[in-house]
């Protein structure tokens, strides 16, 4: 079984990975945030609603997919290149083209395709990237690093918000700039990275059995790995049944234009990744001194609930900007700890990345589900009413929060 790294990660390695980070998610955020919600008013004018709901949840269901399995390959990729480097850079070179081809299509059905293969290529770079943390960081540093890419990340999708901003009139820009510098800053880290090969793939199994087995950690043998998962499924089905419909809640809360929509959602991003730096920040080198996990995710959940109750009762952008204060908050804190607190539950260090890919389900499952069960919720609320989604996500989040509780592995 492979040892956690004792020695610190170095300062250009944990900057690059950092990079990498940004980057990445630079190029996701921007069509998640921003740019897909614009392109849809454009190939489905009049149905965006439920054509974001359709495009955001094939994309979704290929990050489910792509995750856990791009995970299990890195895990046993042999080759004079390491494990990680050959999926960090194949990974953001396919996002890019895919990001190109939705810039300019006017196809709906070629715009769904398009983000379903590029969300599985971006998956296969984050599952080798998330894996670099437990290959390369040791325990006593994983929450200062946590801290870090959650801001970066964070920083990422303030940087889609504004190229939205600025160029929500030209779409090639607003997909196109975003895949490019993700390449670059793949590759750097890539560069960088002591990525050991691995000189002997292990036994598999084959068949089936072994296929299932890359979805799954049995959660009786290990209930902390399934606890910590619950939460952040629930944690992540709650910010995505918002964040999809961000713009169009913007547009239609208070009968804003396109944009007049990106700029305030632009301010509100700020406010909100301002916020949250501070408090990633803060709660990752806090939880690095007390050696304390859960306090931190359970209490960022709640925060993070109250934030979306708050933009159920906005009435002024003022009122907005206040909500993504406290948003910014709860994912702060929750940020600040939660890739620390999942390291230090994996079941197997040898299977890192596999098991960090059954765990991205979190994420990406949410992805699937979010945009769907929003469009319902609008529905079902009234034409262009938001009320009964942010209600439901805010109760989703206090049961992210309760999932934690009983955690025992890690105070």
């Amino acid at each position: 079984m492979t040892s956690p790294p004792v020695r610190p990660a170095g300062t250009w390695l944990l900057a690059t990975m950092a990079l990498a980070q940004l980057g990445l998610f630079l190029a996701l955020a921007a069509p998640v945030f921003v740019g897909l919600a614009i392109k849809v008013q454009d190939v489905a004018p009049g149905h965006e609603v439920a054509a974001l709901g359709l495009v955001s949840t094939v994309g979704a269901v290929a990050a489910f997919v792509a995750n856990p399995v791009f995970g299990r390959i890195s895990d046993r990729t042999t080759g004079r290149f390491g494990r990680r480097r050959p999926w960090l850079v194949a990974g953001a070179l396919g996002l890019a083209v895919c990001l190109l081809v939705i810039a300019t299509t006017q196809s709906l059905a070629v715009l769904a395709v398009a983000w379903f293969v590029g969300q599985a290529s971006a998956n296969a770079a984050l599952a080798a990237h998330v894996a670099t943390v437990a290959d390369q960081v040791p325990t006593f540093q994983r929450g200062k690093v946590a801290g870090l890419l959650g801001v970066v990340q964070n920083c990422a999708i303030l940087g889609a918000a504004y190229a939205g901003k600025y160029f929500s009139g030209d779409l090639l820009v607003l997909f196109l700039v975003p895949g490019l510098v993700a390449v670059g800053l793949m590759l750097l880290f890539a560069v960088v990275l002591p990525d050991r090969p691995l000189l002997q793939r292990p036994p598999s199994g084959g068949g089936l059995r072994t296929l299932l087995q890359t979805f799954w950690v049995n959660p009786r043998r290990y209930p902390d790995f399934a606890l910590v998962w619950a939460s952040r499924f629930l944690l992540v089905t709650a910010s995505y049944l918002f964040t999809t419909f961000r713009l169009l809640y913007l547009q239609h809360q208070f009968s804003l234009s396109v944009g007049r929509a990106t700029a305030v959602m632009a301010t509100g991003v700020l406010v909100y990744t301002i916020t949250l730096v501070v408090a990633a920040q803060s709660t990752g080198l806090l939880s690095d001194r007390v050696q304390r996990r859960k306090v931190f995710v359970f209490t960022a959940a709640l925060i993070f609930g109250l934030g979306l109750i708050l933009l159920s009762q906005a009435d002024t952008v003022g009122m907005f900007y206040v909500a993504e204060i406290v948003l910014g908050l709860g994912y702060g804190i929750y940020m600040g700890v939660d890739l620390a607190l999942v390291i230090d539950v994996l079941p197997d260090p040898d299977n890192a990345a596999k098991d960090l890919g059954v765990f991205n389900i979190a994420n990406a499952a949410p992805q699937s589900i979010a945009p769907a069960l929003g469009a319902v919720l609008v529905g079902v609320g009234g034409s262009h009413s938001y009320g009964l989604l942010l209600g439901t996500a805010a109760v989703v989040c206090v049961a992210g929060a309760l999932a934690i509780v009983p955690v025992k592995k890690v105070r």
